[in-house]
């Protein structure tokens, strides 16, 4: 089977909604999983998220392009809910009678994980299921801003659910996990100095460092450079707060104005020649969307997948 898997937001201007998470982030960690799992059971799956829209309609519309060139078989939106920090549980909107019938399964694994069941609902009023030629559904996974549902949270869990009701089946052989940084446990040194030289952190003479897995004063000078920027006890040893810091930068989470975001935040103003301070106020926003126009991106403000892959 063909189907068309788009991971919601994650397209400036078209970004999701924030809470005790962003919406961004979620999606994008469910449905890469999603997708993985969807090959692994030998379905051809095609990508609706678009790389680049000039609004958040002109976003949308590319999403239904793709499926529709595509002819998928089955349409799923990717989508996680917020409302009023009290709102909870999992509802999946439908297209129509036999897209129904698809959003029933998907929603029973759900509420099998202990989300409260808000029901299939009349998609009617939305884009992508307007505007797409297949069945299609759109799931809200849960509410972000629910600390109730966010206990429940697991992206493992949630795309085991929807490929399970969409499918009937998961994978036999494990899918390779995607990749979290933060939780990265590889401190050798061979990849301090990688990671490093990815970051764009030279030694105490302004060079890149010699990948040679092996401890040195050069090493050192750099990680005590790192630590300098990140605002903790410069010692040239790559301890845990280091390493910790090294990890949360390479996840390349969404960053938002005014959000207070330690050490990336700190490693963002410090390639972006701003005070670093660890707070993402006015002025490194100006800087930030200065950065975006200069690369050809979107200035919003918002550091997201493209923006992170021009720093990094």
């Amino acid at each position: 089977m063909k189907f068309g898997v788009d991971i919601g937001h994650n397209c400036p201007p078209d970004t999701g909604a924030s809470g005790i998470r962003f919406e961004d982030n979620l999606t994008l960690d469910v449905g890469t999983r999603v997708i993985s799992k969807l090959q692994a059971l030998g379905h051809q799956v095609i990508p609706c998220k678009p790389n680049s829209a000039g609004s958040v309609r002109e976003s949308l519309a590319k999403r239904c392009d793709k499926a529709n060139s595509n002819k998928v078989d089955i349409y799923v939106s990717i989508h996680f809910n917020s409302f009023n920090g009290q709102a909870n549980g999992t509802e999946v909107f439908a297209g129509g009678e036999t897209s129904r019938k698809i959003a029933k399964p998907v929603l029973d694994e759900f509420v099998k994980l202990g989300f409260f069941n808000r029901g299939v609902k009349s998609g009617s009023h939305l884009y992508v299921l307007r505007n797409t030629n297949m069945p299609a559904i759109l799931v809200e996974g849960c509410f972000l801003d629910s600390q109730k549902d966010m206990n429940l949270y697991n992206p493992e869990a949630i795309a085991n659910a929807i490929v399970q009701g969409l499918t009937g089946k998961l994978p036999t052989t494990p899918v390779n996990p995607v990749p979290d940084e933060e939780q990265n446990a590889d401190a050798t040194v061979l990849r301090l100095q990688k990671t490093l030289n990815q970051l764009k952190i030279t030694d105490k003479n302004g060079k890149p460092l010699v990948e040679d897995g092996l401890a040195g004063s050069a090493t050192s000078s750099a990680v005590a450079k790192f630590q300098k920027i990140i605002g903790i006890t410069e010692t040239g040893n790559a301890d845990q707060a280091t390493w910790n810091a090294i990890n949360v930068i390479l996840a390349k989470r969404i960053i938002r104005p005014n959000h207070a975001g330690g050490p990336v935040i700190r490693y963002i103003q410090y390639r972006l020649g701003v005070e670093v301070d660890g707070v993402y106020g006015p002025q490194t926003e100006g800087v930030v969307k200065n950065f975006q126009k200069q690369n050809g991106l979107v200035a919003d403000g918002i550091i997201g997948p493209a923006s992170w892959q021009k720093l990094l």
